[in-house]
Formats: structure tokens, C-alpha cells, sequence
């Protein structure tokens, strides 16, 4: 039996020999399986190659990145506006979308909607006339080497393909929580994408976990609940345009992630939310560009939800080639407006209210019972039984926390110059460094009066929750510090870093634990001294302490809380613990 060719050479000879005519239809593995099976990378590779082949007036093929085994992370450029470079999108201001999928590899239905819905625009089946419009930038897959841990059962609660990649990295990171902290080489990669090309729109594309119901599809759009305010007009007519669009065509759509308040519970209904940035939503909203979260339900077959994909993917590209201008210039003017929001009150994270409307939600008959397995209640679903769920939907958001933004910006010292100034170039964020020691700056600190280390690590990292305040107190720092402006377009994402208390800031992950654990002490026999001595030489300390006694019975039956009552007022105590390692200015250093 002869060898059968690599995909990626039976097509670049196909094309040299019948000529692009021949190879014109640029099938999937999943489309000549009919959506049962899905293909390898190398059909990627293979793809990317031959649409640009085909069509060289129109697509680009390129690499932007490599993972950590060592495989090309493609993108394709599609365009029929001569715009196939980020230089000619910017000068030309046409609009860009970038769409990635596969950022959960097993979660693979946007990598091959998206080659179904690039061959029938190219070809004018769809999307008719977007193209002239805009650029869209392709990422069929994000996570390229979770795509090849290949096997069925990689995805237990979803139906389809019959093998299919890994949810995370090589690494065992989850992509999808580390737009903000950016760790991972091909977040950084794609940030880098980002940055380039600055589209107007991101398109995250997911599959669900959960339960068992008639919907197929969610769409979340930020800026909506969240952001720039006018920029959120923009994000909710993008959301509900898709919306629409995906119901003419037989979808039952939802603007909220449909996971239960308590999980698999159906009758505790759903909660809306703003996501923090480590997610693609939370993240691009303090860039003051669109995103959307597009989550397909799992337990639909995958040739539903490829069809459903695909459908979500066209109807994107028809309202960003109709409203794209105008939304890169509400964009822009949301840019001039962040510069501007030095000394205001700004967002950190966001909650939903006690509020609650009912919902009318198509789900279907379920019963929960025993099990002799688990040994808890099971939900189990009747697909042959629709049912019209009345639940409860918590969808009315506010600030859960908010800081005031600095006058002027950040600094930060020399000490931690080198592993900040990393995630501001990552980001694309403007700083710059002072050459000359400050002595005595007029800075304001954040000191914790409570630190709390998480018991167990996430994506690897220590996690740490802080609370404390800011308060003026003027500190020397020496030649090399970090200026960071808030008068900058992506000031939202500088606070999001910098702010200690921001759900995906640096100190958040870790990245200064150091400065909150203790690293000297003081032995008891010789706290007992010096408790004796202050205690005699002090009225004031010594009232401050027996009122603690009394008022505090666990500081009372604590010995080395009631020593270090005496040490944390001695001039022994180090006043640098519990001090966060960057600072806010009034004033430009």
C-alpha cells in the first residue's frame, strides 16, 4: 500500500499542480468526518499555508509565537482591504477582529468553525462583502500544545469531537486565567498579537461545562456591565446584534454564563457577573477594546455546535464590517478619557446585587435523587422532556471594591523595578525610569493590617488577599525607580496591576509575598524585657495593653501576640514588613 502524504504536502502539491482552483475548497478533517472527529495541528499548519496559496490577495499566513515543546503558534490575516499587516490596518483605520480558539484545546469548536466560516467568506457564501471592510485576524488554535495531548475522554461532559486536545498548557497552565498575570509564553505571545494589532474586538470562542438544558449558546460582551461608559453602548449592541442574529437562525442564545449559583442545583438559578482579567472579558475592557465570550453548550453534538460557532462567527464579522469605524472611534475617545481619570474613583471588581428578577429559562425535567455512589443528591436529566424553568437571575451589577486612581502614577523602587517593568512591557504599558534618587519623596504607601496567604497554590502560584489603606508618608528611594503614569489610555489596566487590593494584580499573585512575611524576630525572654521596661516607662502603653487584655480574649490567651504587642512598638520591629514595595505620586517625579 503506498504512503499516504502528510495533509500539508498533499495540499501544497495539489495547488503547484492542478493550480488554487483545484484546492479551492479547503476541507477540514471534521467536515469530511462530518463533524465526528476533529484534525491535528499539522492541519492547521497545513491550512493556514494553503489558504494563503489560494487566496494571496487576501490572506496572510504567519507565525506569532512558539510554545514551549517548540510548535509554530499560526494566524492567519484575512483581508480584502490590502490590509494584511498591522501597519497597513493602522494607517488605512480599517477595523480589526481578532477570534481565537482552542485556548481549552478539548473546547476546539472555534478552530474549525472558524476554517469553515474563512472558506465561505472567501468565497462570498458568507459574510458577504465584510471582508472589504475590516481585517480579521484567525487563531485557530490558542493552547497548541494542549491541542496535541490528543484522546477521547479529555472532555468527560461533552459530546464530541471523538478526540480531541487538553485543557491546558504544556506547562499545565490555564491560558484562560492569565491575561492579566500573562505568565505563560503563549499569553505572551498573544498579548504581543494584541499589541500589534489592536483590534477593536477580541473573539474568545468556548465550549460550556455544566448541566443539562435546551440553550446552545452564551454570548458575554464587555465593555457592557462595566468600563468606559460609552464604550458599553457599543459592547451591548455588538452583544445583542450576535444575539439576534443567532435566534433568526434557530439558536436559543443567553447573555449570562449559564452555571447555577449552587452547582447542580437548577432551581438556585444563574448569576451574572464581571470577570476579573485574568479572563479575556475582565481584560480588555481596561484596554478600552470590545470582547466577547462565546461559550457553546457542551452537551449539544459537535456538528450543532461547529454550525452554532461558525454561525456566531459570520454574524461578528457583519457587525464589526457595519459598525467598526465607529466603534474604533468611540474606542479612541475612551482612550483620551482614561488618561484622564488621575484622582477618580475607578472600579477594581464588580458583584452582583441581592436583586432578583425571575427567569423563564428552557431547560428540562430533572429529578434528584440518592445516589448509592456518591452518596449525595444526583440531578438527573430527561433530553425526550423539555420543561420551562422559572429561576432565579441575579443580573444587577455594582463595584465590589473601587480605588481612587493616583494624580500622577506609580512608583516603583529599583528593588522590584526589574520584575514590574517586565509585565509593563508585556501589557504595552508606558513608563519610564528616574534617574536620580528621590529623598524624602511625597509618596503615598498601602501598609496591610491583614494578610492572608492562600492554603493552597493557583496556576502554581501563592495567591495573597491584602487589606490595608493608603496613607501619605514620605520615603527616600534610591537612582532607578519606575515611573508609572496614570495618564495613559490603558490607565484601568494600570490599576488592575499596580493597585494591591485588584483581584489579578501583581500582589495578588504573588509577585511581592516576600515583603509580607516576616524575616526577623525578637526572642521572648527578650520581648519579656523589653514589655517590663515600656510598661514602666509608658502610661499610654501600658493603658493600650490592658484594655487589649480585656477586650480581646484571644489576644489575651495568646503569648506571642500579647509579646509582640511590646515588640511591634520597639524600634526593633521592622517597619518595612506589611509594606507594599510600590507607590502612588501626586506628581510627576
Amino acid at each position: 500500500m503506498p504512503r499516504r502524504l502528510p495533509h500539508r504536502l498533499a495540499l501544497a502539491l495539489l495547488i503547484a499542480v492542478a493550480g488554487p482552483a483545484a484546492a479551492a475548497d479547503l476541507t477540514t478533517h471534521a467536515e469530511r468526518s462530518g463533524f465526528v472527529e476533529t484534525g491535528r495541528y499539522d492541519e492547521t499548519i497545513a491550512l493556514c499555508d494553503a489558504f494563503q496559496a489560494v487566496y494571496p490577495d487576501a490572506v496572510r499566513c504567519f507565525d506569532f509565537g512558539t510554545t514551549p515543546e517548540g510548535r509554530p503558534m499560526k494566524a492567519l490575516a484575512v483581508s480584502r482591504s490590502g490590509a494584511l499587516t498591522p501597519e497597513a490596518a493602522r494607517d488605512s483605520g480599517i477595523p480589526v477582529v481578532l477570534m481565537q480558539g482552542g485556548i481549552h484545546a478539548g473546547e476546539i469548536d472555534g478552530k474549525d468553525a472558524g476554517f469553515l466560516a474563512l472558506r465561505e467568506a472567501l468565497d462570498g457564501d458568507a459574510a458577504t462583502g465584510t471582508l472589504e471592510q475590516l481585517v480579521w485576524v484567525f487563531v485557530p488554535v490558542f493552547n497548541v500544545d494542549g491541542h496535541e495531548r490528543f484522546g477521547a475522554w479529555n472532555r468527560p461532559n461533552q459530546r464530541g469531537p471523538r478526540e480531541m486536545g487538553w485543557r491546558t498548557t504544556a506547562q499545565n497552565l490555564n491560558l484562560n486565567r492569565d491575561y492579566a498575570k500573562a505568565e505563560a509564553p503563549e499569553m505572551q505571545a498573544m498579548l504581543a498579537l494584541v499589541e500589534a494589532w489592536d483590534p477593536i474586538a477580541y473573539i474568545d470562542l468556548h465550549a460550556t461545562n455544566g448541566a443539562q438544558f435546551e440553550h446552545d449558546i452564551s454570548i458575554q460582551v464587555e465593555p457592557l456591565h462595566a468600563g468606559d461608559d460609552a464604550l458599553r453602548a457599543a459592547g451591548l449592541q455588538l452583544r445583542d446584534g450576535v444575539m439576534a442574529d443567532l435566534a433568526a437562525q434557530g439558536s436559543l442564545p443567553l447573555p449570562f454564563y449559564p452555571s447555577f449559583v449552587r452547582h447542580d442545583e437548577p432551581d438556585s438559578g444563574f448569576v451574572d457577573g464581571v470577570s476579573p482579567p485574568r479572563f479575556s472579558t475582565g481584560y480588555f475592557l481596561l484596554r478600552n477594546r470590545l470582547a466577547m465570550l462565546v461559550e457553546t453548550h457542551s452537551w449539544k453534538e459537535y456538528p450543532v455546535r461547529v454550525r452554532i460557532t461558525r454561525n456566531t462567527i459570520v454574524s461578528v464579522l457583519d457587525h464589526i464590517a457595519r459598525h467598526g469605524r465607529d466603534w474604533m472611534r468611540v474606542a479612541h475617545e475612551a482612550d483620551r478619557r482614561a488618561a484622564a481619570l488621575g484622582g477618580q474613583d475607578v472600579p477594581l471588581d464588580w458583584r452582583a446585587t441581592d436583586d432578583v428578577r425571575t427567569l423563564d429559562f428552557r431547560g428540562y425535567a430533572y429529578t434528584r435523587t440518592p445516589s448509592d455512589v456518591s452518596g449525595a443528591l444526583m440531578t438527573r436529566y430527561d433530553e425526550t422532556t423539555p420543561q420551562l424553568w422559572r429561576v432565579p437571575l441575579r443580573d444587577t451589577l455594582v463595584p465590589a471594591r473601587t480605588a481612587t486612581a493616583p494624580r500622577a502614577g506609580y512608583l516603583v523602587p529599583p528593588a522590584q523595578a526589574g520584575r514590574v517593568e517586565r509585565a509593563l512591557r508585556i501589557h504595552g504599558i508606558d513608563y519610564r525610569r528616574v534617574e536620580r534618587a528621590l529623598a524624602r519623596a511625597p509618596v503615598q504607601v498601602f501598609r496591610a493590617d491583614d494578610i492572608r496567604f492562600a492554603a493552597a497554590s493557583s496556576e502554581g502560584l501563592q495567591r495573597l488577599d491584602l487589606e490595608g489603606s493608603w496613607r501619605d508618608e514620605p520615603r527616600d528611594l534610591p537612582a532607578g525607580a519606575l515611573f508609572v503614569p496614570i495618564a495613559q489610555p490603558k490607565a484601568r489596566l494600570v490599576m488592575a496591576l499596580l493597585e494591591p487590593q485588584a483581584p489579578d494584580a501583581l500582589a495578588a499573585w504573588g509577585a511581592f509575598n516576600n515583603h509580607f512575611e516576616r524575616k526577623e524576630y525578637m526572642e521572648a525572654y527578650v520581648a519579656e524585657a523589653v514589655a517590663r521596661e515600656m510598661l514602666e516607662a509608658d502610661p499610654a502603653v501600658r493603658e493600650a495593653f490592658e484594655r487589649r487584655l480585656r477586650e480581646d480574649a484571644a489576644f489575651a490567651a495568646d503569648p506571642r501576640a500579647r509579646l509582640d504587642f511590646f515588640y511591634r512598638r520597639h524600634s526593633a520591629w521592622d517597619e518595612r514588613f506589611g509594606l507594599y514595595p510600590v507607590y502612588r505620586i501626586d506628581a510627576a517625579p
